[in-house]
Formats: C-alpha cells, structure tokens, sequence
C-alpha cells in the first residue's frame, strides 16, 4: 500500500505527516492505527505517527477538527476515516461535534409551520417552534427535536472547548439531589417556591437542582485536603430546573433549561482573583466565537450570595433585564445601580411644617394640583419632584413570615420593586395587602407620611416587656438615596384629606435607613462619574460570582495550608445558560423569512436542494451532496419528489442553513446556483466545479 504526505495541523502549527492510502473505502477499529497512522484518543485529539529519522514518531494532534482532507489534485479533495466517523485534514477550523453524514430531509424527523404558534412571543420561540427545532411539552418546559439538538450540541462543544483551555475539567452530576446539603446551606428554605421539590416512596426529601454548589463543594470536600491541590476548577453541562411563576418567550425564561456552571477553589482572596479573571476571559472568549454580542454589568449577587458578580447581557429588547451603560464605560444591571451621595441641604430658611387641607388628594398628580392652586410659589411651580411618597410593601421571607416596612422616595420617581427585592434579598416583595395594613392604624392610605413610623413611631416607645405581651411590631422606615438629608416635602400628614408642607429630612423626621428603590432613569448620573447613564435591555447569557467562604464554611469544606492549619477554602461559581444561549442567538441571527444561522452553530453547512422532477436533477444533485460531505462539509440534501419548489425554498430559509447549492433547470445549460442565506447572494456556477465553487465562495 502506497503513503501520501498529508499536513495535519498538530499544536497548531501545519505539520507533515505520512498517511496511508485507502482510496474511497471505510476503516474501522484497531486496523486504524496500523493502515491510516492515525489513532482517537480521548477528548476528541488524535495521535498521528509523523516520519523522523531512525522510524516513526507519534505526535498528538490537539485540534482534531481542524483537519481537511489534502486535495490529490486541483479538482478533488482525499478524505482519511477515523473510527466511526470521518474527520479530514482541513486547511481552516470547521468545529462540530457530529459525524460528516448526508441529512436527507425526505426522512429528517422535522416538521415546518408556515404559521406562528399561538403561544409563542418572541421571533426565537417563533422561529426555532416553526422550523422544528423545539416543541411545547407543558409550560416552560421543551422537546429538542434533531436539528435543535444539533445546533444546541454546537454550542457546547465551543463552550467546553473555551472552559477546558481555561483550566477547568468536566464532572457531571445528577439533577435529582436529597434535602440535607441545601439544609445546611439555607438555600433549602431561602430558594422559596422556585425549588422543585419532591419526596421519594420513603418519605425522603429531595429536590430537582437548580445551581450545584452545594454538590461540586462537597465533591472537593470529599477528595481533597491540602493546599497543594489548589486550585482547581471544575464544571458540568447539567439540565437545570426552576419553578418559575410565569414562564415566557420559549427557551430564554423556561422552568427546564441547560446550564453550564463552573466553580473554582482557591485557597485564597488572590487565587479567587486569579480565578475568576481567567473565567471572565474564557466567557469573552466564548461570545466572541458565537459571535454574540456582550455587555459585562455589575450585577447583584442574590440567593448565590458572595462579595462580586457580574453579568454578561445580550442587547436585546426583548430583554428582560434592564442595564445601564455610560459613555465612559460604566455599565451595570439596574438592580445594582447605586445613586451618588447627594449633598447635604441647608434647612436653616426652610419655615417650621405647616398641616394643609387637601381634600381626595390621594395621587401625587391631585397633591399637585392642589398646591398650585392654594400655595402659588413664584419662582418656580410645584411638581411632584417636591412630594415624597411613601410606599407600603410586604417583604416576603422564603418560610412566608411578611415584614411590612415603608420606603419613602421622590413623588416623580416610580418604585423599581426587582431593585428594592434585590435589596431585600432572599425575600420577594410585593405591595402591602389590606390585611397588612390593617396591623397598622397609624398608616392613612394616600395620606401616609414619615411622622409617625420609624423612629418617630409612638410604638417605639413601648417597653420590651409590653412587645413580649404581644404588641404589634414597629414598621421600619427606609429612604431612598435620591432625598438628601436637610431637604424639605410636601409629604402626608396621616390624617384623612390632609398633607403636611416643609417637612425636612433630619430636622422633622428621620429613618432607619437607606434603600435604592426608585427607577434608574436615562440622563442619571453614572456612579463613578464617568457621565450620564443610557437604559438598555438585554438577556443574561452568563453570570459570574465571586461565592467566597459562604458555602465551603456551611459545608466544611478546609484544606492545611503551608503551616500545617485548616483553612476555608474561598470559592467562585460562574455559569452560562446554553439553552437561552441558543435563544439568544437565534434573536440576533433571523429575518423576515426565518433563521439565518452562522457556520459555527449552524445545524448543517450547506443544504442541497433538487428543484424539479427530471431523473437527472435528483442524480446531480445526490452527487453534489456526497462530494460536499466528502470534502468535510455537513450537508442536508432536500429530495423531497412531490414537494414544490417554493415550498422547498421556504423551508431553506426557513431553517437557517448558511449556504444552498440548488440543482434545478440550469442543470440542461450544465450550471447549479450558490446562496448565501445571510448576505442575500447568489451566483451562477459549472455543475463540475460546484463543490470548490461553494468553498470559495463560502470562505471554508
């Protein structure tokens, strides 16, 4: 058997190397080795046995999908088979996980809506239900039909690839965990109703896992105990649950969902640096090959706890996060927006407080109406820039206990209650019931003013002895940053159709302190002073935390350090939503006529399609087909015989695929026709040549 030197791109670098030839026919198992020098090896490299002198060497190739056939001559590419799939020696990087196959659509398990479902909100939920990608089992909850899986193994494979060269190594854990870890955590209770959980036939506890690290804690725990093991950082692509309330738009708010989550050990603050540094660089990384567009907030750490975090967010509009972003590069979510310290105001001209009537005046727009009309000022009119309103809510702990407090903030500002529930957290927050109010007599609905609660409240007054006789409990009184302190309001006076006007911040009331609840608004000032903010809304696609001690200190996870003594190990937990990645994706890569995907996540490269009923059209096209899965590209051929044309070419744009290669009339004049999905362009070409026509003009 005659050899042939082939370059193979090995420690990325072009390499000769002497191959076999086996001319057009299939290799399998041990035999591999011995006739084509090329062997697996695990995580998806290849060992190739590279010609030096005194015999052979073996040499790792650590891309292996980087590899293309070698062309034997101008016209024709030479394909080598390794294992059960083909991989071939490629002159530029071709990522997938898959097999080099021929999709036939005439069997392919798809099947393609002209209309939107009914259900379906947003283009991606739309399109990827339309095209066959996913299908509806329940509420929040999806079937991956073949094509999706394709597309959403694709995605995996460039995340795994980019945390693998991060240093990180893969566990998989399962989705089913008992009570105790997350008892000993808290998160069993502070979760509240978005846990899943369920018992078994023995009455045990159990839950469907939302986040692991209570696992990937007790794993280390279990296996190691020095600092000489540090650090380490391990992940999991895992399937994930969440009992969301209202579940929406497809795959981006779902209840099950694909999430890969990372967590780093360190054993100290420095490590922790280093860590989650490497992990923001390996999630830049990652949205750059996807060609995802990225903003990086500072973000909240909620129930995950930890003293950092930050958001990665996909402008979009139909976000359902809100970010803020500053021409000299502040950006951050919304909920941790913090409003610079306001100057303190001088009150010493500022007249004592004065009760006015103002009858149904229950809204800020009637309060200042009512002003206007009965206390004219000439410099400048009243506006509900000078009322402070106080707002009612019930602060919902995760065992259903409600702590009912007061926030008071600028009457022209609106309350953000994702921003005071981020504050609050683990607590949920909503408006205060009737029967809340009603432990409060104090509190006058729509006359409601700092007077009497907080620390000016009568109850504070009562003696530890009478509030273990049962009193009722003192509200707690929080202002929001935007009222500065010395700065006097048309506030309520809590007594029925009555206000009351130059109440002062720190002369005539005080609070128990501060909150950020109000709306962040464009034109507010960035907090680090680098100007004034711009809202935008975007979909979180990753979010990373430094955790710290919190969870290894809950579950003991100590290592000896250099001097022999137990430390805590500080942890960090970063995470990316592959599933709402896809989503993602699909909003930025569509048109009017459906998905147009990019060749890294595309489900195929190219989709053939036979436009006609001749014999020689369907032969000529099978034939292009085969040569394109020849040469290393991912084909899905459409030989449907009873279908249209147009219907055929909907369907093309309609999936996505990047490129199409249609075989049709032109076939008697011998040319095919190229497409390009994304640009809109096509071209004319000689059946014999449109294999490396479609090359070239694809760029592959």
């Amino acid at each position: 058997m005659a050899t042939r030197k082939l370059k193979l791109r090995a420690n990325r670098k072009l390499t000769d190397f002497y191959v076999a030839e086996r001319w057009r026919e299939r290799i399998f198992g041990s035999v591999l080795a011995t006739v084509f020098g090329l062997v697996a090896m695990p995580g998806g490299a290849y060992l190739a046995w590279k010609k030096k002198e005194g015999g052979l060497k073996a040499v790792k190739i650590h891309e292996c999908y980087e590899t293309v056939a070698v062309p034997r001559d101008s016209r024709s590419w030479y394909p080598a088979w390794v294992g059960v799939g083909r991989v071939q020696i490629r002159s530029r990087p071709m990522p997938t996980p898959y097999t080099c196959l021929v999709l036939k659509m005439s069997s392919l398990f798809v099947r393609t809506l002209r209309e939107d479902p009914s259900d379906a909100e947003v283009a991606s939920h739309k399109l990827l239900m339309r095209a066959g990608y996913i299908r509806r089992t329940a509420p929040g909850i999806y079937t991956w039909l073949p094509l999706g899986l394709r597309v959403l193994r694709k995605v995996e494979a460039i995340v795994r690839e980019e945390m693998e060269r991060a240093g990180s190594q893969e566990v998989h854990f399962p989705a089913l965990l008992p009570r105790e870890p997350y008892e000993a955590t808290n998160r069993w209770n502070e979760y509240g109703p978005t846990l899943f959980t369920l018992k078994d036939r023995k009455e045990g506890d159990y839950l469907l896992a939302p986040t692991h690290e209570e696992m990937f804690t007790l794993l280390v725990k279990d296996l190691y105990s020095s600092y000489k093991d540090l650090p380490l950082s391990l992940y999991q692509i895992q399937t994930k649950y969440r009992d969301e309330a209202r579940p929406r738009a497809g795959i981006i708010r779902a209840r099950e969902f694909i999430m890969k989550d990372a967590y780093s050990f360190d054993l100290d603050e420095a490590g922790l640096d280093a860590s989650y540094q490497a992990m923001r660089d390996a999630y830049e990384r990652i949205f750059t090959r996807l060609g995802l567009p990225y903003a990086i907030c500072s973000a909240v750490s909620g129930a995950m706890g930890g003293s950092r975090s930050e958001e990665f967010l996909f402008p979009c509009e139909i976000g359902e996060d809100t970010f803020v972003r500053s021409a000299g590069g502040y950006t951050a979510n919304t909920e941790a927006v913090t409003t610079p310290p306001l100057p303190e105001v001088d009150f010493s001209h500022t007249p004592a407080p004065e009760l006015v009537d103002t009858p149904d005046a229950t809204t800020i727009e009637a309060l200042v109406d009512v002003f206007t009309a009965l206390c004219p000022r000439e410099n400048s009119p009243w506006s509900a820039a000078d009322t402070l309103k106080n707002v009612v809510v019930a602060a919902v702990a995760p065992d259903g206990t409600r702590d009912v407090l007061v926030i008071g903030v600028p009457g022209d500002r609106a309350v953000d209650m994702k921003r005071v529930e981020a504050a609050l957290a683990p607590a949920e927050v909503e408006m205060a019931t009737p029967e809340d109010l009603a432990a409060f007599p104090e509190l006058v609905p729509g006359y409601i003013g700092p007077q009497a609660i907080g620390p000016q409240s009568a109850r504070r007054t009562e003696t530890s002895a009478e509030a273990e006789e049962g009193a009722t409990p003192v509200l707690r009184y929080l202002l929001d940053p935007h009222v500065a302190r010395g700065s006097a309001w048309i506030t309520g006076a809590n007594k029925l159709n009555t206000h009351v006007m130059n109440l002062v911040y720190g002369r005539d009331f005080e609070a128990d302190g501060t909150i950020e609840a109000v709306e962040v608004r464009a034109g507010d000032e960035a907090p680090d002073g680098s100007g004034p903010l711009e809202i935008a809304r975007g979909i979180e696609i990753g979010h990373i935390f430094q955790l710290g001690r919190k969870y290894a200190k809950s579950l003991g996870l100590t290592v000896l350090d250099h001097n022999g003594k137990s430390q805590v190990v500080t942890m960090g937990s970063y995470g990316v939503g592959v599933s709402r990645v896809l989503a993602a994706l699909a909003e930025l890569n569509h048109d009017e006529r459906g998905l147009t995907w990019p060749v890294a996540i595309a489900p195929v490269h190219v989709q053939v399609i036979a436009t006609g009923k001749g014999e020689e059209i369907f032969e000529a096209a099978s034939t292009i087909a085969e040569d394109l899965e020849a040469s290393g590209l991912e084909v899905l051929y459409d030989d449907r015989r009873k279908v249209s044309a147009g219907v055929k070419f909907a369907d093309y744009e309609l999936l996505g695929a990047p490129y199409a290669v249609v075989v049709g009339r032109g076939l008697a004049s011998g040319s095919v026709e190229l497409r390009d999905r994304r640009r809109g362009e096509s071209r004319e070409v000689p059946v014999e040549t449109a294999v490396q026509a479609l090359r070239e003009f694809a760029g592959f």
